[in-house]
C-alpha cells in the first residue's frame, strides 16, 4: 500500500458514461477521495458506495471529489451508480492496473482490495486506509483526514 506522504501515481480509466478521467487533471482544482472496491452490487461494496453518497456533500465542502474504482465494466459501474443514485465517479480498472500502481493488496491472494486514499493538489497522499471487511470505516477516515 502507499503510504502518507508519497505521490500518488497519475491514471487515465474510463468512468461509467465512457468519458475518459485523469486523476491529475482533477487535481489541478481540488482534493481527491480514491476509493477502491472489490465489486459492484455485492454487499459490502454496495453499504460503502451509499455512504460515500450519503456523505458526499460533506467531502464537496471540504474542497473535495470521491472517485470508486474496481475492475468492473463501464455499463456494471452505470447501473451500480443508477441503482443508488450515487453522484460521484466511478472508474473501471479491467486489469487491475491502476489498483498495482497505488499498491493495494488483495485479500487472500485473489479478492482486489478495498483501500481509501486522500490525495492533495501536489498529488500527495494525505491518508491511506485499508479494511476489506469494515467498509463504512473508510468514509469516516477519509472525513477525518479531509478535516486535518
Amino acid at each position: 500500500m502507499l503510504n502518507p506522504g508519497e505521490k500518488a501515481p497519475d491514471f487515465n480509466l474510463q468512468d461509467q458514461h465512457g468519458n475518459l478521467i485523469n486523476l491529475y487533471s482533477i487535481l489541478q482544482s481540488k482534493k481527491a477521495v480514491v476509493y477502491f472496491y472489490p465489486k459492484d452490487e455485492t454487499p459490502g461494496c454496495t453499504a460503502e458506495a451509499c455512504s460515500f453518497r450519503d456523505n458526499y456533500e460533506d467531502f464537496k465542502v471540504l474542497g473535495a471529489e470521491v472517485i470508486g474504482i474496481s475492475r468492473d465494466s463501464g455499463k456494471a459501474h452505470n447501473s451500480f451508480a443508477s441503482n443508488h443514485q450515487l453522484p460521484f465517479t466511478l472508474l473501471s480498472d479491467p486489469g487491475g492496473k491502476a489498483a498495482k500502481s497505488f499498491k493495494v493488496p488483495k485479500t487472500l491472494g485473489i479478492i482486489p482490495g478495498r483501500v481509501t486514499y486522500v490525495i492533495d493538489q501536489n498529488h500527495t497522499i494525505l491518508s491511506s486506509f485499508n479494511s476489506q471487511f469494515n467498509a463504512l470505516l473508510h468514509i469516516q477516515e477519509a472525513l477525518k483526514a479531509l478535516k486535518a
